[in-house]
């Protein structure tokens, strides 16, 4: 099936769609593509969504950076071992990808500490949510739209941690992976008069457990656990999950429409460079680290 899509972000009017027909039954990938618009999306979108939908290109963006992110940890805990495979140590605070307050002025630290995390539980969990996840909305919304989602995540967790634990080094996707959590929780809020009410009490219940058991996690490593290891920031979960509120509400919630003409947009993007302005400056200029 092919379609010209219509650009969500101009003001034009809608563009005229052409199907073709093809002579293929209703394969695997269609019959997936079917559960995951039931899953994603409301009822009136999903017709739209399978018109345009087809597995090519595949989720391409949150595989390769769940790749990338594995191949980093592997490295840290088999060819250059650290003794880190449960717990934080000295090798991977010492990686050139850490985000650590002293090397500030290495920009790239602030996105690519993603790549660093401190254990097996530590990848695992942010792994299996990140596919769990970015998978169904990548295959809706695309790589480019799940990348800025993440990406955006990751930037204001090491720029929220810089502000708010300003004395500890950062590791780990759990920005990102929160990012994507808060723009499907607020997709399933909006959406939520739209969806089968089993299907959208289910999505919002398993959201809150999740984020609550893994943010209580954290809370309890940081506060209460007195494990051996450096204290690494959990900000980045809160800021994450704010990002994806934000800048994935703008894309995740709004399938199919014209984002310039909803005030909603502008207001998500406005405040969300507002922070990253203000968090620039406040590491140039004020932070105590």
């Amino acid at each position: 099936m092919a379609a010209e899509e219509d650009n969500p972000f101009n003001g034009e009017g809608e563009a005229e769609e052409t199907v073709e027909e093809t002579s293929e039954g209703c394969g695997w990938c269609e019959r997936f593509q079917r559960s995951v618009a039931k899953w994603m999306l409301p009822e009136h979108a999903r017709d739209i969504y399978l018109e345009r939908a087809n597995c090519c290109p595949p989720p391409i963006f949150i595989i390769l950076i769940s790749i990338g992110e594995l191949a980093v940890f592997i490295y840290y805990a088999v060819w250059k071992p650290q003794k880190q495979w449960i717990t934080l140590d000295k090798g991977i605070l010492n990686s050139p990808l850490t985000y650590r307050p002293d090397k500030r002025e290495e920009a790239w630290r602030f996105i690519s500490y993603m790549f660093v995390h401190a254990g097996v539980e530590h990848i695992l969990g942010n792994l299996t949510l990140q596919l769990l996840l970015g998978i169904p909305l990548e295959l809706v919304h695309k790589g480019i739209e799940v990348g800025t989602v993440y990406l955006s995540g990751v930037l204001a967790g090491s720029l929220a941690s810089s502000i708010f634990d300003p004395l500890h080094a950062l590791v780990g996707a759990s920005g990102g992976v929160y990012a994507l959590i808060g723009g499907y929780f607020m997709n399933a809020l909006v959406n939520f008069k739209e969806m089968i009410p089993l299907l959208g009490a289910f999505r919002i219940v398993a959201i809150l457990l999740i984020v609550g058991t893994d943010v209580g996690f954290a809370l309890y490593r940081r506060f209460i656990s007195h494990e051996v290891g450096h204290a690494v920031s959990f900000v980045a979960h809160i800021a994450g999950g704010m990002a994806g509120m934000t800048v994935g509400f703008v894309f995740f919630s709004n399938y199919n429409q014209k984002l310039l003409k909803d005030p909603k947009f502008w207001v998500c993007i406005v405040g969300y460079f507002a922070f990253i302005l203000f968090a620039v400056m406040f590491n140039i200029f004020l932070s105590p680290a």
